[in-house]
Order: structure tokens, then C-alpha cells, then sequence
């Protein structure tokens, strides 16, 4: 919907052919129509049975300033001269450098890297405001009168379990945070450190730990971590008993077996922190920088592989309608989570063909295996009693805490309030190596309340988390209604990723036993492992950890070709595209040790380098791994959406064939002058073979090869 205001009356306003000064102040709003709907609708429709006439046009006014009715409205027919776009909307007035779409724990971090640059950016989110300090007004009646809602106090983030409303996603079908800050603003606060093998073991060159950890470095100079000792610690005793190691987490976060910790976040003075309190304050002091809320993204609009400009919607009251434009010399980003991402991207015709069949015509498709690989820490549930538990009702604190506990909070920020639901004790790790020859990392966290219909208030629910090295992969998909749904569950669908669970349940069951007062009370104690595994069902309501990803892998192996299975490059950029990328955790191609919210924001920082660098040696090749090539493979794009462009998105690369020297470089054609690279490979490109390719560029590239036009060289591996 639309608005304008003057700020000069009509000059005559009894006339109806006065002049009238419009336009002074405009802009765009969105509201919520769905509740003006009525059934009755098509009944009313075939009452009208009478053919409504349409009056001769009469004169919209006469001598003595007076109108009629019928002249009036007459008048208001559109002028054939097109609208100018409206002077003051920020937003679809302006044509951007950079939009990024989504703002958790991956666009917000990017968008402030970005406009750190001098860029303009805009930041698009789904949902509403969350914390105080960015206009939210979610909270209970005890924090009135404050600036705190329900997303800054830190005990408060386990009521999304039982209230959700106008949080969660409603078109996805896991537990989605829609708000600014994501997943950061409603989760537990968990900000482990990366560990280096997630990195090392699941990524390609240029992501590996020692690429990456610059980025993480950052991030952790940005957000520290606080440790929250817990106060009924009664795992850690037992698992120091049994010989696991005490360790601070984020401090050797590559000591991940047989230790354990306590739960170290990203809380910030008693406060919910991380990029909400960090990376968006400093963006927003920036003139290039916009944000706005409650405006949805349908769809990147493109010509073939070219991403001109995003398609906008109110998502709620105050959110915007339109198109947004990016320069030609910009880039789209979407940051928008490993559901939200995939659905955009199968709206604007990007994914494979039993879905994009559902949204667009074929001859716009780009085939990408976009949905599949998608990832989640398998959950494991254990229950156990200690009569040294104390439960403290967090439900309840939400609108009715303890006086002395408010106090306490308000006051100063201190207090059980001030550290995350439900009263994370110990959280501990070990490796399991299979069979396979594959080592599988678990995390067990353990908090203070029970489950699986034991309700006892000195129940301790411990949840296993199996995550890196698990070779079980699902699949997300969009239906009729637009809805994305988990298609195929990522949960242990072959027996080394169930063999990995069950050691690690025998591990904790003996480790566990060295505390006599200590009772496992599920599984049963009669129940043996392999048993109780095999009537643990294997749903996303029973097994999800909620720490989805890969829905959008990246990779080499580009999912154009045949056999292909990453939809993105190693610069983030999406296959086929010139200038589309992802930056959120559908990216990541397998599960982490932990709970993944600072490695996000460490994949964006790394990213954010990656994407300016493209930007600022716009004028070198791609990487070869982003070219627009067609494949006789499923995974193809339709030759309209690249038409001739294709050839040129080789230009900067060797044929490969064996021996060959000669390097196409931006400017020109020149032979390396110094230790010139040989092609070990017996054959040019063909399906399945690694084959090695030059590239020449601008001070960006690393080598020790110099080509006769003065950039650098260096060979890499493509697929």
C-alpha cells in the first residue's frame, strides 16, 4: 500500500480543476489482509446480476467552482503518464550495491563487513524487531517500563517452546526463529569456538581451519565467550571421576574427547549479546547501511545468471512491498537459513527439477541440487536422577519469577535470570572412530529438567548430539502451499552412524557409575543400548537438535556437472549465477562438533573477504568452478539463462591439457616466466576426473609463478 502527503493546500480547494502540490512525502507500508477474507465471498459474487453502466464523462467542474458527484468521481481515472518512483522511500528509490537478505547469525555480520567497506548496503529481515535496543516490545509485565524484551534476557529464550507466536516461521516446518538476529535471538546463547577439524574435515580449499581462523579470530575479539559455572554440577563430578578432563572450551576447542566444560555463551553484562549487540550497532552508525523488518523476500529477480534486483513483501504490519534493485556491479546475498535460503532460491527458479516444476517455467531454471544434503545434530536422549538436582521452574519465571530473582536481575544483572533455560550444567565431548575408518565427533549437553514422561524435579535430561563425521544426509522441499517441510529426515540411515551412537551411550552409562547416587531412569535400566536405539524413533520431532544445515553445500564439484552435489563455490557464490550468493549455514557441507552459531558468524566474516575481493578484482576470471558450463547430467541449466555469455566465463583458464603453459589472463595471453606450472593430468576435462587448471590474477592471488603480463598464477584442482 501506498501513501503521499502535500504540505501546501490546493490552491483553490473549490475547485475541482485547483492545482495540487502532491508528492512532498511518500512511501510504501505493508498490513495484514488475511482476516478481510470471508467465505461468503463467491456466494455474494452470483447475486450481481444487473450490468453496471458507465457514465458519460461530464465536465469536473464549471464556472462557479462547484463539482458533482458524478464529475468527481470521473476525475479519478490513473493519468496514462507513468508515476515517477516516490522521491522518499529509501528503500526501492535507492539501487544498491549489496542486499542481503535475512539477518541472523550469518546476514548480520556480513551486512556490517560490507558497509564497513563504504558499499551500500541493505539489510532485508522476515521478522519482527526483537531486542529492546531495536525497537522490540515482545516481553512479560515485569520487564515494563524497561528497554529489555523476552529475546535479552537470557532466561527467558526456553518460553519459544511453549509461546511462539510471532516468532517462529510459519512456513517452515522445524522451529525457525523469524526476527532480527535469527537463530541468535532465541537460542541458548551456546558460542563455542570453532573446532579446527570442522572445518579441516568438512570444507574445501580456502575454507580449511588455518583459511578460517583469521575469521574466527575476529569474531571471538567481537563477542567473547562467559563461562556460567553451574550450581548443580552433579555430571561433572562423575565424569572427573571416571577420567575425563575438565577444560574451558573456548580455550582449546580442539580438545574435544573425553572432555568437559561448562556451557560458555555469548551473554554480554548479564544480557543477551552476539551480533545483535555487536555487528549491527556498529553497521547502523553507518549512512550507507539500511535495514528494515518485517518485509519478506519472494524471489532474486535475474536475467539468465544475472541477479538484478530482489522482489519484496510485507511479512507484517510497517514491512515494505516492491522491487528492490541492485547495481550492476552488486551482488545479492541470501543469509536467510537452511530453509529460508532453499525456498528462495526454488522461487526464482534456482534447484532441482521435481521442484523448480512446481514454480517457474523450465527455460529459466537453473538446476541445482539446492534442498538436498541437509544436516542436523541427531539427537539422543538420557534421562537420569540425583537427588543433589534442584529444578528451577523457568516456565513460570517467564511471568511470574521469584521476587528476589527479579530483584536481583534488574538490578544488576545477576542471578540464575541471567544465564540461559533451562539451567545448562555440563556440556562434554568425545570421539568415536568407526569401523569405517571415519571418527565421529558427539557433544552431550546436560540441563537441569526431564523428559521422555519422567517429571521428576531432580531429573537431568543429557542429550547427545552426533555431529561431525556423520555420513547421513536429508532432504527439504517445498510443497503446493509454499511451505518448506523436512522430505527426508537426516537421521542415521547407516549403521556406522548408529554404531557411533550407541558406543557413546555405553561410554556414558560407565562413566556415569562411578556415581552410585546417580540413576539412569531412560532408558530403562533393563533396556539394553541396541534396544532402546531400535524403538527410538527416527522423526525430526523425536531426533532434532535444531541446528540445521547444508541444504545449499558448497563445494568443487560444481551441481551443473554430472554427479555434481554443491550449489555453491568456494566464494560463496551460487552456480550459474554472476552474482548471487549464500552466506548462512545452508553452506556448511557437514555437521560441526558443536552448536553452530559462532561458526556461522565465522563463515560470514571469512566470507565477507571473499565477496569483496571478487568486487574489488572484478576485472580477473572467476574461478573455473563457477562457470556456467552445461552438463548432459540432470543438474543443467537452461541455455536461455546464460545465453552467450557462456564462453567468456572461461576466459583467464588453460585448456588443462598436459604440458600446457600458456595462461589467458584478463588482459591478454602471456606464458609464466618462472617456474611454469605442468598439467599432471592425461586429458582434458571429462566427467569424475580431478583435472588442474591455471589462473591468473590481480594482487589478490598467492603464488610463486608470475605471468609475462605481470600477474600471478597458480594452479588449483577442479572438477
Amino acid at each position: 500500500m501506498g501513501w503521499a502527503q502535500a504540505t501546501s493546500a490546493p490552491t483553490n480547494p473549490g475547485d475541482a480543476d485547483a492545482d495540487i502540490k502532491q508528492h512532498a512525502n511518500d512511501g510504501l507500508f505493508g498490513a495484514v489482509v488475511a482476516s478481510a477474507r470471508n467465505s461468503a465471498y463467491t456466494e455474494w459474487m452470483t447475486l450481481a446480476t444487473a450490468t453496471a453502466s458507465t457514465p458519460a464523462a461530464t465536465p469536473t467542474g464549471n464556472s462557479t467552482g462547484h463539482a458533482s458527484a458524478t464529475a468527481a468521481s470521473s476525475s479519478a481515472v490513473p493519468s496514462s503518464t507513468g508515476a515517477a518512483r516516490p522521491r522518499s522511500n529509501p528503500v526501492t528509490n535507492q539501487i544498491w550495491d549489496y542486499i542481503v537478505v535475512g539477518a541472523g547469525a550469518g546476514g548480520i555480520p556480513l551486512a556490517d563487513k560490507l558497509s564497513e567497506s563504504g558499499k551500500s548496503v541493505l539489510l532485508i529481515e522476515r521478522g519482527p524487531p526483537s531486542s529492546g535496543r531495536w525497537g522490540g516490545t515482545m516481553k512479560p509485565d515485569w520487564l515494563v517500563g524497561t528497554n529489555l524484551t523476552r529475546f535479552d534476557v537470557p532466561d527467558l529464550d526456553n518460553q519459544i517452546w511453549v509461546d511462539s507466536a510471532g516468532i517462529a516461521c510459519s512456513d517452515i516446518g522445524v522451529m525457525a526463529g523469524c526476527v532480527l538476529g535469527g537463530g541468535t535471538a532465541v537460542n541458548a546463547g551456546l558460542w563455542w569456538r570453532a573446532n579446527p577439524d570442522d572445518f579441516d574435515y568438512n570444507f574445501p580449499t580456502g575454507w580449511k581451519a588455518a583459511d578460517v581462523e583469521p575469521a574466527v579470530a575476529r569474531v571471538f575479539d567481537r563477542i567473547p565467550f562467559t563461562e556460567r559455572p553451574s550450581m548443580d554440577d552433579v555430571v561433572a563430578g562423575a565424569l572427573a571421576a571416571a577420567g575425563w578432563q575438565n577444560v574451558t572450551a573456548d580455550i582449546v576447542p580442539a580438545r574435544k574427547n573425553f572432555t568437559f566444560s561448562h556451557p560458555d555463551h555469548m551473554f554480554s553484562g548479564g544480557e543477551r549479546g552476539g551480533p545483535l549487540a555487536t555487528y549491527l550497532v556498529t553497521a547502523s552508525e553507518r549512512k550507507n547501511f539500511k535495514l528494515i523488518t518485517d518485509t519478506s523476500v519472494n524471489r532474486v529477480i535475474r536475467s539468465g545468471g544475472k541477479i538484478t534486483g530482489v522482489e519484496i513483501e510485507a511479512f507484517l504490519k510497517g514491512g515494505q512491498c516492491g522491487t528492490v534493485e541492485v547495481k550492476p556491479t552488486g551482488s545479492v546475498i541470501l543469509s536467510a537459513g537452511a530453509f529460508g535460503t532453499p525456498k528462495i532460491l526454488f522461487r526464482s527458479g534456482i534447484g532441482p527439477q521435481d521442484q523448480l516444476e512446481i514454480m517457474v517455467n523450465s527455460a529459466q531454471w537453473i538446476n541445482l541440487p539446492v534442498g538436498d544434503n541437509l544436516d542436523d545434530h541427531v539427537n539422543t536422549d538420557i534421562v537420569i536422577t540425583h537427588p543433589n538436582v534442584s529444578f528451577y521452574d523457568f516456565y513460570k519465571a517467564y511471568d511470574h519469577p521469584i521476587k528476589a530473582d527479579k530483584q536481583s536481575y534488574l538490578e544488576d544483572r545477576s542471578g540464575i535470570l541471567a544465564q540461559s533455560a533451562p539451567n545448562l550444567a555440563t556440556v562434554f565431548w568425545q570421539e568415536i572412530e568407526g569401523d569405517d575408518g571415519i571418527t565421529r565427533q558427539l557433544q552431550w549437553t546436560a540441563r537441569v529438567e526431564g523428559s521422555h514422561d519422567i517429571s521428576s524435579k531432580k531429573a537431568m535430561t543429557i542429550s547427545q548430539y552426533l555431529g561431525r563425521g556423520a555420513t547421513s544426509r536429508g532432504r527439504t522441499t517445498i510443497n503446493a502451499a509454499l511451505n518448506m517441510v523436512v522430505s527426508k529426515p537426516p537421521y542415521l540411515h547407516n549403521r556406522h552412524d548408529v554404531a557411533a551412537v550407541a558406543a557413546g551411550i555405553e561410554a556414558l552409562r560407565q562413566s556415569l557409575s562411578s556415581d552410585p547416587a546417580i540413576e539412569i531412569v531412560y532408558p530403562p535400566k533393563n533396556q539394553t543400548t541396541a534396544k532402546f536405539l531400535d524403538s527410538y524413533p527416527l522423526t525430526r520431532s523425536y531426533r532434532s537438535a535444531n541446528h540445521w544445515m547444508g541444504s545449499c553445500k558448497m563445494g568443487l564439484d560444481s551441481g551443473l556437472r554430472n554427479e555434481g552435489t554443491s550449489v555453491v563455490d568456494t566464494n560463496a557464490k551460487v552456480y550459474g549465477t554472476d552474482n548471487l550468493f549464500i552466506v548462512d549455514a545452508s553452506i556448511f557441507p557437514g555437521m560441526v562438533s558443536t552448536n553452530p552459531s559462532a561458526l556461522i558468524v565465522a563463515a560470514a566474516e571469512h566470507a565477507s573477504q571473499l565477496i569483496l575481493g571478487l568486487a574489488n578484482n572484478s576485472t580477473a576470471p572467476f574461478p573455473v568452478s563457477s562457470s556456467r558450463a552445461l552438463s548432459t547430467s540432470a543438474h543443467t541449466i537452461a541455455s536461455s539463462s546464460f545465453g552467450a555469455a557462456a564462453p567468456s566465463s572461461m576466459a583467464g583458464y588453460s585448456s588443462a591439457v598436459p604440458g600446457k603453459s600458456t595462461v589467458v589472463g584478463p588482459t591478454g595471453t602471456g606464458s609464466p616466466t618462472s617456474g611454469s606450472p605442468s598439467a599432471t593430468a592425461s586429458s582434458p576435462f571429462t566427467n569424475g576426473e580431478v583435472q588442474p587448471y591455471y589462473q591468473c590474477g590481480g594482487s589478490g592471488y598467492t603464488g610463486d609463478t608470475v605471468c609475462a603480463n605481470g600477474l600471478i598464477c597458480k594452479v588449483q584442482n577442479q572438477y
